[in-house]
């Protein structure tokens, strides 16, 4: 036999107050990914001889360091903006299925 008297689904999963810090962390790793993305093209678009870009870099080995640094930037900003996605969407509360909850 069922109680429903007093049934409260919200105790079940209470919602604690989301996290600034998260966001805020979600928002530097895309800003990174974006620069270094930028970075890396500009760099890329030296190398392959682009005439109004390569009066900028002094020597090929500045346009590769830039390339690689623009590449460490976007995989940094890619995994911190994919850890802290992953964290804001977890709830720590029960888990279900991702198949369970989406609508239909």
């Amino acid at each position: 036999m069922k109680h429903t008297d007093g049934f409260d689904a919200r105790r079940l999963r209470p919602r604690g107050p989301r996290s600034w810090r998260l966001r805020i962390v979600f928002a530097v790793g895309v800003l990174l990914a974006i620069a270094g993305a930028l970075l890396a093209l500009f760099a890329a678009a030296a190398l392959l001889g682009s005439p109004q870009l390569a009066e900028l870099m002094v020597e090929r080995d500045a346009g590769v360091a830039l390339l690689a640094v623009g590449i460490g930037l976007l995989l940094i900003g890619l995994l911190l903006g994919r850890s802290a996605r992953r964290r804001l969407r977890a709830s720590g509360d029960l888990s279900m299925s991702r198949h369970l909850m989406r609508r239909r």
